[in-house]
């Protein structure tokens, strides 16, 4: 009799999936994303090697009443002022224990601020432009700031800069910006530059720059004039009432801005917040001088920017800062009648997105990162938990043919996570260009009711198997291998967490499954 052969080969193949540190997709279909990127990534920011779970925010100060504007006035002694403007006054905030109301009456929160020879000049287009300065006994003084001018209306001014050691203004809704008559001088006599008769395309004057091209300041920097449709203005020289040395370079046509914080300075470019994303000027305009920007911004939000430009560019709120301490710049924009921040890895260039953060507006004091939100303001990057509440991270990884075209049938999944305290973990997989939503099924309470351990119960025991605890290895990585049940082409990971207490570290997943035919 013959004996049969039999093949013992393994049937299951396994594979490595990297984490999604190139960041969130929001411009490619499905099918031309890498398997490094992300459909969804919600709280998750993308790094290098890793992607980790969010720092939380906790209370900072009180006020009983909406912050709309949070700025930092920067002594040379280095002893810092922090101050908040909201419910029609303002706020010194530089001490979180000695917060003081300084009982001012303004018609409009919303200030637009700069810096300049140890003062700090704050308008909004309503109320009389503001000054804050230290006097000579080390006292904090804000009063009225001293300009005038031929048909100047104070009250008016709506935006402020400097640029060529000079003081510029923004009169509100029309295309006329103002500026100190001498370098150097904060206070006296303030001059008309009217851009009506070089403009072509009309709307009204919204923002002045500094462009600085290499980083420093020097004689080769520029004068950028933005407007409401869309057109820059850029100019050369020092001083706009010389025939001789203020000469036009040019006028181009850029993405319109959206609001009057449209600007965002960073080694030596200018990023725009626009319709059409968040743009550095040197990208945009084809002058000779124009170098490319060092920071990695690129379009692959632009789906997602320009769904929320189309429903929200008139709301209030839109915003840009850097924050070196996160080593990413964020961008704060309205949602209907909330927030969510796109956030960008200075380094790589990835995107995320926050969300949990309803923040009216945003500040940086003493490099760390505040917002103002409807009753006060918030210390961001700090703790766990979003004021006590959980964190919820979401990630949903571009679908990938995990190494092999063929039909496949994913079997097991181990995510590789580092974190110091256990989580509430679902994690699944979509398939061929599915799209299910798996939720936490339990509440996450103290971790010490109703969640259980990942195969401390038969998978098929729970109708839905999710909001489990994931346990830890306190400060290493976490791998053990966990049921799943897909066939098919392609695959994507979603990965959802949940904590209040945890820094989560994700840095890739093994994958294993089965090919061949007849597991179908």
């Amino acid at each position: 009799m013959q004996r049969r052969s039999v093949n013992r080969r393994n049937k299951s193949q396994n594979y490595t999936l990297p984490s999604p540190v190139g960041g969130l997709n929001a411009r490619d279909t499905l099918d031309m994303m890498k398997e490094n990127e992300a459909i969804v990534m919600d709280n998750y920011i993308p790094g290098e090697t890793k992607v980790v779970l969010r720092r939380g925010y906790v209370r900072y100060v009180e006020t009983g009443m909406p912050v709309r504007t949070l700025v930092e006035f920067k002594a040379e002694s280095g002893n810092n002022r922090f101050f908040a403007f909201g419910g029609g006054t303002l706020w010194d905030i530089t001490s979180a224990d000695a917060a003081q109301n300084l009982n001012k009456s303004f018609k409009n929160d919303m200030w637009q601020t700069v810096q300049f020879k140890n003062r700090l000049f704050a308008v909004n287009g309503e109320d009389a432009p503001q000054v804050f300065y230290v006097n000579d006994e080390g006292e904090g003084v804000w009063e009225d700031a001293s300009f005038s001018g031929t048909n100047l209306i104070p009250e008016a001014l709506v935006n402020a800069a400097s640029s060529k050691q000079r003081l510029w203004f923004v009169e509100k809704g029309s295309l006329k910006a103002w500026y100190s008559e001498n370098a150097g001088e904060v206070q006296g006599n303030l001059l008309a530059f009217d851009l009506s008769t070089v403009v072509r395309d009309g709307g009204y004057l919204v923002a002045v720059a500094n462009w600085t091209q290499d980083g420093g300041a020097g004689m080769d920097d520029l004068t950028v004039f933005l407007t409401s449709e869309g057109e820059a203005l850029v100019y050369a020289g020092t001083n706009p009432n010389s025939a001789g040395d203020w000469k036009l370079k040019g006028s181009y046509r850029v993405s319109r801005p959206v609001g009057y914080r449209c600007v965002l300075a960073y080694q030596g470019d200018i990023v725009i917040i626009s319709d059409d994303g968040y743009l550095p000027l040197s990208a945009a305009l084809p002058l000779a001088q124009a170098n490319s920007s060092q920071i990695a911004f690129s379009d692959h939000i632009r789906g997602l920017v320009l769904e929320r430009t189309a429903a929200g560019k008139s709301k209030t709120g839109w915003q840009g800062f850097i924050y070196s301490r996160g080593g990413y710049a964020l961008f704060n924009v309205p949602v209907n009648q909330r927030f969510e921040q796109h956030v960008i890895n200075l380094n790589t260039g990835a995107w995320c997105r926050f969300t949990g953060i309803n923040a009216n507006c945003w500040g940086v004091f003493n490099q760390r990162a505040y917002f103002g939100m409807h009753d006060g303001v918030m210390l961001f990057d700090e703790g766990c938990s979003d004021d006590g509440n959980a964190i919820e991270g979401h990630v949903e990884q571009a679908f990938t043919p995990l190494g092999l075209a063929a039909v496949k049938k994913v079997q097991l999944l181990n995510p590789r996570t580092v974190s110091f305290n256990p989580f509430a973990l679902v994690l699944y997989t979509n398939t061929d260009f599915g799209s299910s939503k798996q939720d936490f099924a339990e509440t996450i309470g103290s971790f010490s009711s109703t969640l259980t351990k990942w195969n401390s119960c038969k998978w098929s025991s729970k109708a839905f198997p999710s909001g489990t605890r994931w346990a830890v290895l306190r400060g290493s990585v976490r791998s053990q291998w966990i049921a799943n049940s897909a066939t098919g082409f392609k695959f994507s990971i979603v990965f959802k967490t949940k904590t209040r207490g945890n820094i989560i570290e994700w840095y890739n997943t093994g994958v294993r499954y089965e090919v061949g035919s007849g597991i179908l």
